[in-house]
């Protein structure tokens, strides 16, 4: 069983695995540079934990590279780097990014000729009866056996990404892509499979980001940086040090995040306005000697929990689509944030299509905020009981209006159902 699993709790992060390609030498086209000149491109998938599973298995049989974005896949032009034999990577394996390798895992190296490129494409193996398991997954709940992650023909003749990157002659261009694996498994819930709808972007390269240490006796402990809301990055606690790095984060002057920290059977705790102001800076929250949660006052505290649970119908139906729901929760003198996310399920794989069904768990108890300063540690205080039990919940799918509903879970579960049309 891996160690740093995600659980059952519905996290919505990145899951990592980090492909590095080293592209330089001979071949390709020069997009009109020099002819003959040659770059290095190097290319890496990273990852975090996924909600619900033990592993998020994906076999990669190549990496291409194509200077249009319109390329298809027979198209002439392409740069292949291929892995011989196709490689079975376990996402999860790589999903603590607090080691001294970063969750970084080498795949090859092939020559890319100096221009100007638009498109990247994930070439997966496809199951089939000879490898029935090339794509699986094995749930963090009992039986824990591993099961078929089908792809649709779309991800097995590549998984096309369009970014635009210039490759210059000796010069070297990191490019690094966030599989997050846990928005792209979506679950059919009376046959019990799994789908694979791949959301993948381009994030910064650089080695920066927020660190720090939460006390690792709290149970299945996430942490995530947001905006708005809005989570950019997420991962879980080095069970044996304690220690947490939200990497990769887009930075600048005034770049701020706010760190949520949460717990099964816990109040949330956060953090405002931590700064990440270089493509370098590494921002520290907490240190191993004084690892959150702060005593007095009480932060991380143990609470009560209620779900909010439902339906959320989309029209037009369809029933392999990610949708996505989030319980957010608005601080008193604070940032809104979310506090557990959660794609939905599939209610059945018979008509009528375009039904899901959710459930998240959430702590009543009134969270914790603190204001991000040095010296640590950081001050917290308890948010008022009027904001204890008050969430916002929001569904959202590509293609669909936003919804959201306010609840309030004090007294116990709460249902919404939705529905959703463009």
């Amino acid at each position: 069983m891996n160690k740093f699993k995600g659980h059952s709790r519905q996290l919505i992060g990145l899951i990592g695995f980090v492909l590095t390609a080293v592209v330089a030498g001979c071949g390709g086209s020069d997009g009109g540079n020099t002819p003959g000149a040659f770059g290095t491109l190097s290319v890496s998938l990273t990852d975090a934990p996924a909600c619900g599973f033990d592993a998020v298995n994906v076999t990669v049989s190549k990496v291409r590279v194509h200077q249009s974005n319109n390329a298809d896949d027979n198209a002439g032009g392409w740069t292949d780097i291929t892995l011989n034999p196709a490689r079975k990577i376990n996402l999860l394996d790589l999903n603590d990014p607090t080691q001294p390798n970063f969750a970084l895992e080498h795949l090859g190296e092939t020559p890319l000729g100096a221009g100007h490129y638009t498109q990247l494409r994930l070439v997966l193996v496809p199951n089939s009866p000879g490898n029935p398991l090339a794509n699986s997954v094995v749930l963090s709940s009992p039986p824990n056996t591993e099961i078929p992650l089908a792809t649709p023909s779309a991800v097995q003749s590549g998984i096309k990404l369009i970014h635009q990157f210039n490759v210059a002659s000796g010069q070297r261009v990191d490019l690094l892509l966030d599989f997050d694996a846990c928005k792209s498994v979506v679950k059919r819930g009376i046959t019990a499979s799994y789908l694979l709808k791949p959301v993948i972007k381009v994030i910064p390269f650089e080695l920066n980001g927020i660190e720090g240490f939460v006390d690792n006796t709290l149970p299945n402990v996430s942490v995530s940086a947001q905006v708005n809301g809005d989570i950019v990055r997420a991962t879980m606690l080095n069970t044996v040090t304690g220690k947490f790095f939200l990497s990769h984060l887009p930075a600048g002057a005034g770049v701020t995040y706010d760190v949520v920290i949460t717990a099964d059977d816990h109040a949330t705790a956060v953090i405002s306005g931590v700064p990440v102001p270089t493509t370098t800076s590494i921002t520290a929250v907490s240190t191993s000697g004084a690892p959150i949660p702060v005593v007095t006052p009480p932060t991380l505290e143990p609470s009560v929990t209620h779900s909010i649970s439902g339906t959320v119908t989309l029209n037009p139906a369809i029933d392999d689509e990610t949708v996505l729901v989030a319980a957010k929760q608005a601080l008193n003198a604070g940032p809104t944030v979310t506090v557990k996310s959660a794609v939905a399920t599939v209610m059945d794989a018979d008509p009528p299509i375009g039904d899901y069904e959710y459930n998240l768990t959430l702590p009543t108890e009134a969270p914790s905020l603190g204001s991000y300063a040095t010296p640590l540690p950081i001050v917290f205080s308890k948010q008022p009981a009027l904001v204890a039990g008050q969430y916002t919940v929001q569904v959202s799918a590509t293609g669909y209006a936003t919804q959201s509903a306010n609840k309030n879970i004090s007294a116990g579960d709460e249902t919404e159902n939705f529905g959703l049309i463009p």
